[in-house]
């Protein structure tokens, strides 16, 4: 059984009027919830709201202008709660009717309690209600009630008193021995301190022993009388009595189906609290925080020492093959148990001398030149002011990637060269593999800047509370689907970079050497189909079905076993099945086929179809070649060449912590200098500015050695 309460702020906007939309919400998640089988019981304020509004109206039409100036006294609030009552359950019959739902309305008030017989009788017409599949819809009788103050709920008050609509809830929950009840505000959940404030976190979790006294309230509710303080005396009140309660926002959307699925939406109550948080586990600011703490000590060492943290690093990967290998065999046979497609487990499996390969590249990003800290101009601004613009650390990153668990070494590497703290999070099917690594990597970061350099997050639940933290985490690279990456740039304020596809071409044109085009487009699309650079689309010039290119290139694909889709016009004259979209990444063995007129017709369709991530031409036309690399709108635009090269370490980066599609910072493959932004030096002798009269600008370049 489960328990929504939904306050007034939630039911009414900021006018007092009924929030139509949100009402609406609340009562198509509790249908779907019935559907599934669950029993629901809504606890609902919104009367004195609603009656409130309606009063206010009615004494204005009936006003003269002589009363209209005299001082406008409050309206009484029962008379409000009368007349609103009415009018707010109108409503919920309305929506429930239209979703072939019946609720009834049940009005109680504190003194009810006080009698076993009628506390008897509200569980039989209860159960009754939720066995005919009826909806009970609880509110407080105001209209009648007499109390006349608050009573303080506590553990030991077994008098059945409440006070509000939230402590109603969780006196009713209790009574009618809920799963679980949920309290709907206006705001996420509990927070530290004011919502509004950045500084503020939410507390995913509340742990009486830790947070009591801690947290400050503020305002109560702007229409009810409850505000987040009732909500959190409610909650802990059933809490501890052995209800699990969620403070979450009624303003999102699903939030109260999520709640029952077991995500982490707002602030969960309950009497275990104690016991999970002596797990140790630190909330998602304090990992970022902590990043940021231990990249500053990085940033603060040598160039050398820096660099023998990495080889420390390759060392580690190597020394510990046979565990990493282990764990990430149990991650694959997982995954081919759960019936995952073969594209992914290619891209989990870590092939025999990965791990060799994996330290050998760690290795070349030790070695390479210091990047921190390289002076890219030198400017006299003035006599006696020198200007240097110099290569800095971006801050802390947060990567989020699917399967490939070598991603993990690739990006943790490029963080310790760029002087970045990081903050991973790997698919769950790669788990053991991730956390291994992790492992081994952050074991070779010394004492002096601090395992907790790299964050493993590892849970997905997490992610909405890092995607918020746009005043800690400075960049996001989101590396998988297109709807993982379109998911995060929706969520976040933080700068993001990343591709959302992979949609590469590959363009014969009817110049090409036939037997060079076929190398390509074989190693193009089955060297690793499953990768982000792999072909999708091969154009080829018309001119090629004339004289059979065509026919040869289709059957070196088809000989190593590639399945081909085509076009309207290639479709037609390959008798091969049409393909349902042009713009599709298959990452398995299989392509779009496609004829066009000519070069520029083939550019045309790049730019229709496209993902501007890597495109390339297969000519011994320099002209056309050269037209093609400079109209291509693409990250990486190649001439006589594999798709597959565009690549960090195939491009000489070391690794890449992604491929950028963006056009803001960094584009393509990202090394070590698309981790990197600038600052500015400037060094001078007492100069002011003084509205410039004493001053004359010279800005004059200078050798980038002082």
């Amino acid at each position: 059984m489960s328990f929504p309460k939904v306050g007034t702020a939630v039911v009414t906007r900021g006018d007092g009027r009924l929030a139509l939309g949100r009402m609406g919400s609340l009562c198509e998640q509790i249908r779907e919830l019935t559907t599934q089988g669950f029993e629901v019981i809504l606890v609902t304020s919104g009367a004195v709201g609603v009656g409130r509004q309606r009063l206010r109206y009615r004494k204005l039409i009936n006003s003269s202008f002589a009363d209209l100036q005299k001082p406008q006294g409050d309206l009484d609030g029962k008379a409000c709660a009368a007349v609103g009552q009415n009018g707010l359950m109108a409503l919920y019959d309305t929506l429930f009717s239209q979703l072939d739902v019946t609720s009834a309305q049940l009005m109680v008030t504190d003194n009810d309690f006080r009698d076993p017989d009628f506390r008897r009788q509200l569980n039989e017409t209860v159960n009754s209600l939720l066995c005919l599949k009826v909806v009970p819809i609880f509110n407080e009788n105001d209209a009648i009630s007499t109390r006349k103050a608050p009573y303080e709920l506590s553990l030991q008050d077994s008098s059945g008193i409440f006070w509000d609509n939230d402590s109603l809830a969780a006196l009713l929950a209790l009574e009618l021995k809920a799963d679980l009840l949920v309290l709907l505000s206006d705001v996420d959940g509990l927070y530290t301190g004011p919502p509004s404030d950045p500084q503020s976190e939410l507390i995913h979790t509340y742990v009486k022993e830790k947070h009591e006294g801690l947290i400050t309230f503020g305002d109560k509710s702007r229409v009810g009388r409850g505000g987040m303080t009732a909500k959190v005396k409610a909650a802990v009140y059933a809490a501890y009595a052995g209800i699990p309660v969620v403070i979450t926002s009624g303003f999102a959307n699903n939030n109260i189906i999520k709640a029952l699925d077991g995500e982490r939406v707002g602030t969960l109550f309950h009497r275990e609290a104690i016991k999970w948080a002596s797990t140790g586990d630190i909330d998602a600011r304090e990992m970022a925080v902590s990043a940021r703490e231990c990249a500053r000590r990085l940033q603060a060492l040598s160039s050398q020492e820096r660099s023998k943290i990495l080889l420390d690093v390759a060392d580690a990967l190597e020394a510990n093959e046979e565990e990493i290998l282990a764990e990430n065999e149990a991650d694959v046979a997982a995954a081919q148990q759960a019936g995952y497609e073969k594209a992914l487990i290619s891209r989990l499996a870590l092939k025999p001398g990965k791990i060799s390969s994996l330290a050998n590249s760690v290795r070349v990003l030790a070695n390479m030149d210091e990047p921190i800290g390289r002076i890219l101009k030198r400017t006299e601004l003035a006599d006696g002011i020198i200007l240097e613009k110099t290569s800095s650390p971006l801050g802390v990153l947060l990567i989020i990637f699917e399967s490939r668990p070598d991603a993990l070494v690739q990006i943790a590497s490029l963080a310790v060269r760029s002087g970045n703290g990081l903050l991973l999070k790997g698919g769950k099917e790669a788990k053991r593999s991730n956390a291994i690594l992790h492992k081994v990597i952050t074991s070779a970061v010394p004492p002096s800047v601090g395992e907790k350099l790299i964050g493993l997050v590892t849970s997905r639940e997490e992610i909405p509370e890092l995607l918020k933290l746009d005043d800690v985490i400075d960049l996001v690279i989101p590396r998988g689907s297109n709807k993982l990456v379109s998911q995060i740039k929706a969520a976040t304020k933080i700068p993001v970079l990343g591709h959302a596809d992979g949609i590469c071409h590959i363009f014969i044109d009817k110049s090409a050497d036939l037997d060079m085009a076929k190398r390509i487009v074989s190693d193009a699309k089955t060297d690793y189909p499953a990768a982000c650079n792999a072909m999708e689309t091969l154009l080829v010039h018309k001119d090629l079905v004339q004289t059979g290119g065509l026919n040869d290139l289709i059957l070196e694909l088809q000989e190593k076993g590639v399945s081909l889709f085509g076009g309207p016009k290639a479709s037609s004259l390959l008798s091969i099945p049409e393909a349902n979209s042009f713009h599709h990444e298959y990452g398995a063995l299989a392509c779009t086929v496609e004829v066009v007129e000519d070069v520029n017709a083939a550019i045309d369709h790049i730019h229709r179809h496209g993902s501007a991530h890597t495109d390339s031409i297969i000519t011994e036309d320099k002209e056309v070649a050269e037209l093609f690399l400079r109209q291509v709108d693409s990250a990486a635009v190649l001439h006589n060449a594999s798709t597959r090269f565009s690549d960090g370490f195939r491009f000489g980066l070391g690794a890449e912590v992604g491929i950028s599609t963006s056009r803001i910072h960094a584009r393509g493959p990202v090394g070590v200098e698309g981790l990197l932004t600038t600052r500015w030096l400037a060094r001078g002798s007492g100069q002011v500015v003084d509205g410039d009269k004493a001053i004359v600008y010279t800005h004059k370049d200078l050798n980038l050695e002082a």
